[in-house]
């Protein structure tokens, strides 16, 4: 048995959650970090590795946005992100400097989808969703093994869907376009829209309004990347009813078209639309197996 370890960051907002797992990926060791200034934060992960380790690599799944171009000169940064003190910071080479081991990156919902895709709701498919609905939105989306990336990674929080003034006059919280789905339907936007965070809503007035935003997005995502399943994931996404709600309103809007099970048949979508497997590790998981790719792609260019 191999004594290889790998060590993981899911890096939020809020903390970092860090990891150390086996040669076969399994987790042994986790510590979380309050996510503070760019400088103290960086530092007590490379201490918390230091006393574990170190270990062969590292993988990160960061808040974004984050540039990972690797022929970039922002390669690794965190980009034009509204964290007050965390715009532009170089997540990436602090670590390897430090550690002096090869790094993974990819975006935190990126990394849970990931993780899902080879250790949960996603094991045996070739293709998955991920859509976190927290403080914020985003979607992560794997293809046959791997994160999807583009012109940059998907921003899929950010889409603009259709919003009934008259029904909802909440103009939105995002600051750059109000009314996206982010700005409507995320933890932030739940918490200005009614005053009071998810976790203490019982309103199912604003519950049904929630699983119209979120139902949208999902049919837009099958729509435009046509995944073979969608995990729904995040905190606000914990609250029991709003998954069979989201289920319900899908179905509806995609009023049988294309006419495949996962939009025709309800038990069908309770397949397609589901929550992770692997709870709250999703995206640690993930970020274990970006450490797992870093170290492999570093021997294959040695």
């Amino acid at each position: 048995m191999s004594d290889t370890t790998y060590g993981a960051i899911e890096a939020g907002g809020t903390k970092w959650v860090c990891a150390v797992a086996d040669a076969e990926g399994r987790l042994l060791t986790t510590g979380v970090i309050p996510t503070t200034t760019p400088a103290d934060t960086v530092g007590a992960a490379v201490r918390f590795f230091r006393r574990h380790g170190p270990p062969a690599a590292i993988g990160v799944g960061t808040f974004g946005p984050v540039d990972l171009r690797p022929d970039s000169p922002l390669y690794g940064h965190i980009t034009t992100t509204p964290k007050p003190g965390w715009a532009y910071t170089d997540v990436v080479s602090p670590l390897r400097a430090a550690l002096d081991v090869p790094v993974g990156l990819d975006t935190d919902v990126n990394a849970a989808a990931l993780g899902e895709w080879r250790r949960g709701a996603g094991a045996g498919l070739g293709t998955l969703a991920y859509m976190t609905v927290g403080t914020g939105i985003g979607v992560g989306v794997v293809v046959r093994g791997r994160p999807l990336h583009g012109l940059s990674h998907p921003e899929f929080g950010h889409i603009r869907v259709p919003r009934d003034a008259e029904a909802d006059p909440f103009a939105g919280s995002c600051p750059f376009h109000g009314d996206c789905l982010e700005g409507l339907a995320s933890g932030a936007a739940m918490r200005r829209r009614w005053g009071r965070p998810p976790e203490e809503l019982d309103d199912a007035r604003a519950w049904e309004l929630e699983a119209g935003y979120l139902a949208l997005a999902v049919v837009n995502l099958t729509y435009a990347l046509s995944p073979e399943r969608v995990v729904l994931g995040g905190g606000v996404a914990k609250h029991p009813p709003l998954i069979a709600l989201v289920r319900a309103r899908v179905a509806g809007l995609a009023a049988g078209y294309p006419a495949v099970p996962a939009l025709t048949d309800p038990r069908a979508m309770d397949e397609y639309l589901v929550a992770p497997s692997l709870g709250d590790h999703s995206g640690v998981v993930g970020a274990v197996e970006l450490a797992r790719d870093a170290l492999r792609d570093a021997k294959e260019s040695a």
